[in-house]
């Protein structure tokens, strides 16, 4: 029986899957069964945009409340994936800091961030000193997780925050579109179009005619944001932040293919049916949010 470095078996997990997925199967409509992969896809993607746009725009506590729940998602499976990688990570530490990080911010703005980072690091030494079987990679994973799945979401409270409702909502919907329309347009015409693999050891799937496709729909949707009230900023500073938050997303999205590919995971996880996990879904938009918030504050775009 195969074991994970903390001594549990793997075996055990993956029944627990599947009598989950049995479970979900029996409950669901019979005209919802034996679908394509491409209708539980479509599904699935329909119910987390939806979920998102109305999160986003009825408040900045919904936003919050979506931003901290979604840290603490992607932070588990962060933690999940490098386990496997013979990692021994705090989860328990890493997964509570990565879900205070925006909660922090909103309420402290960016010192919030610095008290947690601070409390996140004492903590982790603590256990350092007081576990023996805990290695300084071990502390390292661990803050990083925290860090990557929270730290950097939080620069979407920072955006959500900087204009009065509804236009904070709508320029932090507008910093999601663009995400989306790179990936979607890197999808689309890389399928069609793409030969030049753009990182084939990393992504393979990945093309540069994708990759420069995506840039275009990520600047054209950041020029789109120059039409919110609030927002000062010029059609070439728009381009340029649209290239650069572009850029960005492909970054993210290539650093966890990174990461599974090293830990041996198609998928980080399970709870997006025809996608995976939600860490596969948000990986662009790690530093595309940090990004964008200092552009957008540090341009003299929005204020702060």
């Amino acid at each position: 029986m195969d074991e994970r470095p903390d001594g549990r078996s793997t075996e055990g997990d993956r029944r627990r899957t599947e009598r989950i997925k049995d479970f979900a199967y029996e409950k669901t409509p019979k005209k919802l069964k034996n679908a394509t992969d491409l209708q539980v896809r479509f599904r699935t993607g329909f119910v987390y945009v939806a979920l998102s746009v109305v999160c986003i725009l009825a408040s900045e506590w919904t936003t919050v409340a979506f931003l901290v729940a979604t840290a603490g998602i992607t932070a588990g499976e962060f933690y999940y994936m490098l386990r496997s990688d013979a990692k021994l990570p705090n989860e328990m530490l890493g997964i509570i800091a990565a879900m205070l990080y925006p909660l922090s911010v909103f309420f402290l703005g960016l010192d919030g961030a610095v008290y947690v980072s601070l409390a996140l690091l004492l903590a982790l030494i603590v256990w350092y000193v007081f576990w023996t079987r805990a290695r300084v990679p071990d502390v390292g994973v661990s803050f990083f997780g925290a860090a990557y799945c929270g730290m950097l979401l939080s620069g979407l409270v920072v955006i959500r925050t900087a204009l009065p409702q509804p236009w904070g909502g709508i320029l932090a919907l507008g910093v999601f579109l663009s995400v989306w329309a790179n990936d979607s347009f890197a999808y689309l015409v890389g399928s069609k179009f793409g030969k030049h693999k753009l990182a084939p050891r990393t992504s393979p799937k990945k093309s540069w005619e994708g990759f420069i496709a995506g840039l275009a729909g990520s600047a054209v949707f950041w020029c789109l944001l120059t039409l919110i009230p609030g927002v000062t900023m010029s059609i070439p500073q728009a381009l340029v932040f649209g290239l650069i938050s572009g850029l960005m997303g492909v970054l993210g999205d290539l650093a966890e293919s990174r990461i599974k590919r090293n830990s041996g995971f198609k998928d980080s996880g399970t709870i997006m049916p025809g996608h995976g996990g939600l860490l596969d879904r948000c990986d662009s938009l790690f530093l595309v949010a940090v990004t964008s918030a200092i552009l957008l504050v540090g341009g003299g775009c929005i204020p702060y």
